[in-house]
């Protein structure tokens, strides 16, 4: 399959997509960059540099590590000496998706949703509230994704799109959330009216969307898992 052509300088194509085993395969032309998060990289052109960078700075960098728990650095890759080709993976078995900012509408990401992007596209931690960070499982701060250019973004499972009409509603687990625009509305509440239901169905607090938008959703609860492979460990006698 060729590559995919953009207006952003790159070219890229998602490879096994859909699945647990999605690679990202990027050309870069002579002096293009693109950021994506530590350990990235799987193979690469030896016109390609790379390097580790501090995004935004110590300051921004330390904050982003602490309040949203994704990495300190970022890869850097440069095509210094001519065009070349570079493939990323994921660290977890998860699939890619990509997403293409105006300059204009803002994203938020769940905590390690941020995967790769164009040199146009900022990373920054956001305060989503009081309310919101004590219950929703991510903490006070969230992603804010910025700028123009490409953003690919990463998840637990395969990445599915729920698409919500104007004015209408629609209720998301919140473990399951990866990306969504900040002019889509929601708000967090308990998953049933009442809180026995709410702590026997197992689903404690969801997100209800207000369209229009698209949130992009992941088909696997990260939380859910670790919790299954705990259950698997051997226990200390």
């Amino acid at each position: 399959m060729p590559l995919m052509e953009t207006n952003h300088g790159i070219a890229y194509e998602l490879l096994y997509g859909g699945g647990p085993f999605a690679m990202l395969r990027v050309r870069l032309p002579q002096g293009m960059s693109m950021k994506a998060e530590s350990d990235a990289m799987v193979s690469m052109d030896m016109t390609i540099d790379v390097e580790g960078k501090m995004e935004g700075g110590l300051l921004s960098s330390v904050w982003r590590k602490f309040v949203t728990g994704d990495s300190f650095f970022f890869q850097t890759l440069t095509a210094r000496r001519g065009p070349g080709e570079v493939l990323f993976s994921p660290g977890i078995l998860g699939d890619l998706c990509a997403l293409e900012l105006d300059g204009y509408t803002e994203y938020q990401m769940s905590k390690g949703a941020f995967f790769a992007a164009t040199n146009g596209i900022i990373l920054e931690s956001k305060f989503q509230g009081l309310g919101k960070g004590l219950f929703s499982g991510e903490g006070f701060f969230v992603q804010k994704v910025t700028g123009k250019g490409l953003l690919f973004v990463e998840s637990f499972g395969a990445i599915h799109v729920i698409d919500i009409p104007a004015g209408e509603e629609r209720i998301i687990d919140n473990h399951h959330l990866v990306a969504w625009p900040s002019n889509v509305p929601y708000r967090l509440e308990k998953a049933s009216k009442s809180w026995i239901s709410t702590f026997t169905s197992g689903e404690m607090v969801v997100c209800r969307f207000t369209g229009p938008g698209k949130v992009l959703i992941q088909t696997r609860n990260p939380p859910a898992f670790a919790e299954w492979i705990g259950s698997q460990m051997p226990k200390r006698s």
